[in-house]
């Protein structure tokens, strides 16, 4: 599919990027245009991400990082603008995937990557923003984070929080000209993601889900990247501070 807008001079960084949407974000930046930046723990699937996004002929930097960790995420920040000559857009996808368990894990685990490291990684990243005639950040949250539900507390109350801090973070760097905004995702299926593997170990639960889609399907990545490329691109200058759900109307059923 092209893609209707043109990222050139644009220098992108993904945290968490390596599969699912944030590969799928990776590749449609740089079909754009942009010089990329990927970062994620698996350096298999950064290699094999790395050759893919070459082939659009720009700059490619990718990096092993454990999102958990301050002095990785400080790494990859400075590695990556060195590479690609600054920074323009950051979009923190990464998630500690807490669904399953209501333990001190989970919840450490959803603070440290959904929470923190786009704290950490928006922090470390801003004065190279700050230089940046386009500046944006995008965050991933989820529509996880509207309701109560009983699966997955941790990831929902760290999705939650981190829409809030959108809106707490694009009121103090709007003086600066930085524009925050998040997407909301609804049930997204990709291979071996966690859709995938619900179909494959619970078709039950797959199918109630999906028929409580108003549209009648699984979303793609790509319906999420599009949003993505969207709110970065100035036909979106004027919108920040937007938690934007893309679910094909999911959340109209609560």
């Amino acid at each position: 599919m092209h893609v209707p807008f043109d990222f050139s001079g644009y220098r992108v960084l993904i945290a968490g990027g390596s599969k699912g949407i944030g590969r799928s974000i990776a590749m449609e930046f740089a079909e754009a245009g942009a010089a990329v930046s990927v970062c994620a723990r698996n350096p298999d699937t950064l290699q094999t991400l790395d050759g893919d996004l070459s082939g659009f002929g720009g700059t490619v930097h990718t990096h092993a990082c454990d999102l958990a960790e301050p002095d990785a995420i400080a790494a990859w920040i400075e590695a990556a603008a060195q590479t690609l000559g600054g920074i323009d857009v950051l979009v923190n996808n990464a998630s500690g995937y807490g669904f399953d368990a209501d333990d001190d894990a989970s919840w450490l685990a959803d603070f440290n990557v959904d929470l923190m490291a786009a704290v950490r990684a928006s922090r470390r990243a801003m004065p190279y923003l700050e230089r940046s005639s386009h500046a944006s950040i995008l965050h991933t949250s989820s529509i996880a984070a509207l309701h109560p539900r009983v699966q997955g507390p941790p990831y929902a109350a760290m999705k939650a929080a981190l829409s809030h801090y959108t809106g707490s973070q694009a009121l103090r760097l709007a003086p600066k000209g930085i524009r925050v905004n998040a997407i909301a995702p609804g049930s997204v299926e990709f291979p071996d993601g966690i859709w995938d593997r619900v179909h494959k170990q619970d078709p039950s639960r797959y199918q109630a889900t999906r028929d409580a889609i108003p549209f009648g399907r699984m979303g793609t990545p790509e319906d999420i990247a599009h949003v993505a490329l969207f709110l970065a691109s100035p036909l979106a200058g004027w919108i920040t501070g937007q938690t934007l759900c893309v679910d094909g109307g999911q959340s109209l059923n609560g």
